[in-house]
């Protein structure tokens, strides 16, 4: 098993900044690719960025240019930067993990954008 553990998110302002990290612990080993999804309520969950142990990176088009992934290989930890945040960022983010074709998630934190 992998435990995520999030933090980061909040209330902030158009235009604002915010980080969210997710550090992975328990069974990392063979631990691929690591991202960051979001959820509206009513909608489906979506992927937001996610980079790979070789650090290729991958984002989705509403965020590129604003949103940087970036992770640690020695402390397993996956962050994501997001800046010039928008009202349409706000959702529920969840780190994901990807070990051996299985799929394991954080509990998620809220982002909130106010216009």
């Amino acid at each position: 098993q992998v435990q995520l553990v999030e933090s980061g998110g909040g209330l902030v302002q158009a235009g604002g900044s915010l980080r969210l990290s997710c550090a992975a612990s328990g069974n990392i080993f063979g631990v691929d690719v690591m991202g960051w999804y979001r959820q509206i309520p009513g909608k489906q969950r979506e992927l937001v960025a996610s980079i790979t142990s070789g650090l290729s990176r991958n984002y989705v088009d509403s965020v590129k240019g604003r949103f940087t992934i970036s992770r640690d290989n020695a402390k397993n930890t996956v962050t994501l930067q997001m800046n010039s945040l928008k009202p349409e960022d706000t959702a529920v983010y969840y780190c994901n993990v990807k070990r051996y074709a299985m799929d394991y998630w954080g509990k998620g934190t809220l982002v909130t954008v106010s216009s």
